[in-house]
């Protein structure tokens, strides 16, 4: 193979780069890729002399690392907000969200019941997700654990069941139980320590972050 070829393949590969870059749903993965692609750039602009697209796509990846360090950096303040079954804007949300809630819950049909609890995952007051439990006893069956696509990096599902997991045990729930039949939602069951039951069901146990003191 000669340098020419060499060189071809190289600006082939940063374009590939690139191109996947912008399909990423992550804005974080988008910044790395993007910056990894217009390295190549560099890299190929360089071998082949052409100065400008150097220069241009060395620029662009002092961009990518300054927004990526920006948002790594990002302190972001996170709460719970508790609504109630019927809430109007509940109802609102998962009519306007229907079609990607649908991706991950495919057979997702909320009828609220009056022991619902309902809780909306706010980032800087902005609202990232919502989580709608069931409780039977002392499990709570998990009917939608749902991000938005810009949050998605953030497990928002962990920053109720374990940051505060507390609140869930002082309502009387021990487990959680949840149903994964897309891979993808599946796969971010095991990540968030549930474990598939021979029934097809996945559990995982609360547990809480502060000592409590017990009757003996």
């Amino acid at each position: 193979m000669d340098s020419s070829s060499i060189f071809e393949f190289i600006g082939y590969a940063a374009s590939l780069l690139i191109a996947i870059s912008l399909m990423m749903k992550s804005l974080i993965r988008l910044r790395i890729l993007n910056a990894v692609g217009a390295i190549v750039f560099v890299i190929y602009g360089l071998a082949i002399h052409a100065y400008p697209v150097a220069l241009l796509n060395g620029l662009i990846v002092v961009i990518d690392l300054y927004y990526l360090i920006r948002m790594l950096k990002r302190s972001d303040y996170f709460t719970l907000m508790e609504v109630a079954p019927d809430s109007a804007y509940l109802k609102f949300f998962l009519k306007f969200h229907k079609n990607d809630i649908r991706t991950f819950f495919p057979t997702f049909s909320y009828q609220a019941q009056p022991g619902d609890m309902i809780f909306f995952v706010l980032r800087n007051t902005i609202p990232a997700g919502v989580v709608i439990l069931r409780p039977g006893g002392d499990e709570g069956r998990i009917l939608l654990d749902y991000a938005l696509q810009d949050y998605r990096d953030f497990k928002i599902g962990a920053f109720i069941f374990d940051d505060n997991a507390d609140i869930l045990l002082d309502r009387g729930l021990t487990c959680l139980v949840t149903e994964g039949k897309v891979p993808i939602h599946a796969k971010y069951l095991r990540q968030m320590d549930f474990s598939q039951s021979e029934d097809g069901l996945f559990r995982r146990k609360l547990n809480p972050h502060f000592i409590r003191d017990q009757e003996l």
